[in-house]
């Protein structure tokens, strides 16, 4: 089957099988933050934005994916980037495995919620496995980043 995808900003047509899931696919284009875990849609690591909303790609056919827009955490560095550093601040990132997984659902959740309490963000990256960190410093990150980010736009409202 011909698909033709925007990956990460480019269109990217290809030949793929009908069974050809969509994790397959973009580690084929050289996604690899797009990670493969569980196999069962458990673990987040295989997160990325389909037509702007966060989906786990090993639960997702590539044809479904055709005429739509598909972005990675290659495309998003600066945005990533930005907020691991306070993951990592918090010792959050050990061994690193789930960071890609874990930051597309956290950059999903400030896109759809700018000012989540505690229990919302426990409740949106509830679906991310961690096996090093006991999620407590990721909510730390999470609740700092949120605090800095309140601060800046205030800073930029009193310019």
């Amino acid at each position: 089957m011909q698909i033709k995808i925007k990956l990460n900003g480019k269109t990217v047509s290809a030949d793929v099988a009908p069974d050809t899931l969509l994790i397959d696919f973009v580690r084929e284009q050289g996604c690899y933050s797009v990670k493969r875990g569980c196999e069962t849609a458990n673990c987040g690591l295989c997160t990325l934005f389909l037509e702007e909303k966060p989906v786990l790609s090993c639960s997702v056919l590539a044809v479904r994916a055709d005429g739509k827009s598909v972005t990675t955490l290659e495309d998003m560095q600066e945005e990533a980037a930005e907020f691991g550093a306070f993951i990592a601040d918090q010792g959050a990132e050990q061994c690193g495995f789930c960071n890609p997984g874990f930051i597309m659902n956290a950059l999903a959740l400030f896109r759809e919620n700018a000012d989540p309490s505690e229990e919302e963000i426990k409740e949106y990256l509830a679906g991310n496995l961690c096996r090093c960190s006991g999620y407590e410093g990721q909510l730390r990150g999470i609740q700092d980043y949120l605090s800095w980010k309140k601060g800046r736009e205030r800073i930029n409202e009193n310019s």
